[in-house]
């Protein structure tokens, strides 16, 4: 049966505010291709939620493919195939998918030299748009900081929550009308996520202003669930969950991401070792380690190789190519645990 097909009851874990679907013009999915993300995805549907009134936006943390940046392309943090398996995702279910981004990406963010901010790039119905970037100058040449406080650990908030942000705020299509954002933060992943509400006005609503009247909510639909509860939903679909997962890692954020585990420093090293070279060549630059102790060698060191690396070549493969090539839905019966359902918890917090 087709993920179109399908018609669910509602399983509703925890107590979580549900706000009247109906009622809203749009709904935007802040969507990783991550597992929490395509859940959130997946409730919708089974909500009753029409196709018609979805949309998906990713944000590239390193910057849009084959955009030239200072005559180079920044392929530096994340996962090469991401980009492709949500567009894969996003043909698999008929629904539209944006991308945004930060020109140059974390990379050129992380070694600004008192220069401006640099435009934020979205796309839209209408074609590609550019926001900003005229700015005053700045310097960071340093890594975004290990903390939950999202203005040291600027990554999450320059190349994720400030580039949506910049999106909605940007279109006139977003006035006059009501729209919904859902992101798929769990309080089971910290402490601090934990505190999230689950409901609330998103940080760019002007409900309040006469000229604009964007009334914008942001929900978090699986703030309650847990990982067991997640991936019982993935499994119902018949999901393909992305190529990370079947290598080990049981969180989705960038490859490079700077929670990794000793055990995927140690990976990540096995598989893409010119690229943690690179990582380490900045950490010698900025005169300072990623993380707040040990460089990034001596975290590899201490971790392991992540067995399901050697145990799926395949997978291996898609993860490190820029297309990906398998099937987005498969027979529920047939689908697979990933290696990395239930492992390590390492990302941001």
């Amino acid at each position: 049966m087709s993920a179109t097909q399908m018609v669910l009851p509602l399983q509703v874990p925890g107590v979580s505010t549900l706000p009247d679907l109906s009622t809203y013009d749009r709904i935007l999915v802040a969507f990783s291709g991550g597992k929490d993300s395509i859940c959130c995805l997946l409730r919708l549907l089974e909500l009753g939620v029409p196709k018609g009134r979805i949309e998906l936006h990713h944000h590239l943390v390193d910057g849009l493919s084959n955009t030239p940046v200072n005559s180079q392309i920044s392929t530096l943090f994340d996962w090469p195939i991401t980009e492709s398996y949500s567009r894969k995702f996003a043909q698999a279910f008929d629904l539209p998918i944006y991308m945004s981004w930060l020109e140059g990406g974390l990379e050129r963010e992380m070694c600004r030299d008192n220069q401006p901010k640099a435009p934020t790039h979205f796309q839209t119905p209408d074609g590609e748009q550019v926001s900003g970037g005229q700015g005053k100058p700045g310097t960071r040449c340093k890594f975004p900081a290990k903390v939950a406080d999202l203005k040291t650990r600027w990554c999450s908030s320059y190349l994720k929550i400030d580039v949506l942000s910049t999106a909605i705020a940007n279109q006139s299509r977003f006035n006059h009308s009501r729209t919904l954002v859902v992101t798929g933060e769990r309080a089971q992943e910290s402490a601090a996520r934990a505190k999230y509400q689950s409901f609330e006005p998103h940080r760019t609503d002007r409900r309040d202003s006469p000229k604009l009247r964007r009334h914008i909510d942001h929900w978090r639909p699986v703030h309650a669930y847990s990982s067991e509860q997640v991936w019982e939903t993935i499994q119902r679909w018949g999901v393909q969950a992305h190529p990370a997962y079947y290598l080990g890692w049981g969180r989705l954020s960038c490859q490079f991401c700077i929670f990794g585990s000793p055990n995927q420093w140690a990976s990540n090293a096995a598989i893409s070792p010119e690229r943690s070279e690179r990582l380490h060549q900045y950490e010698q630059a900025f005169q300072h380690t990623l993380d707040n102790k040990l460089s990034i060698p001596e975290m590899a060191a201490r971790g392991k190789v992540y067995e399901a690396i050697h145990q799926n070549p395949d997978q291996l493969r898609l993860a490190l190519s820029q297309d990906y090539t398998l099937p987005i839905l498969v027979d529920p019966d047939t689908w697979t645990l990933p290696a990395g359902a239930f492992g390590e918890d390492a990302g941001p917090t």
